[in-house]
């Protein structure tokens, strides 16, 4: 749920974390093998990817409501 108190810097801020977050993952989806280690970090790159496109879509409706 986005948080509509968030300014647009901490938001670009958690942007960056995120996407941070999912640039390791991936390199540890690669690093590892294993059906429940692959299962693991699929659903944890998704969870990453979802809460990317979310706060994506607030930082977008807050520079549409600035500009």
């Amino acid at each position: 749920m986005p948080d509509p108190s968030l300014t647009l810097a901490e938001i670009e801020e958690r942007i960056a974390a995120v996407r941070e977050n999912l640039t390791e993952l991936t390199e540890q989806a690669a690093a590892y093998s294993g059906g429940a280690v692959e299962e693991l970090n699929a659903q944890r790159i998704a969870d990453q990817e979802a809460q990317l496109d979310l706060l994506t879509k607030q930082r977008d409706q807050l520079l549409q409501r600035r500009g």
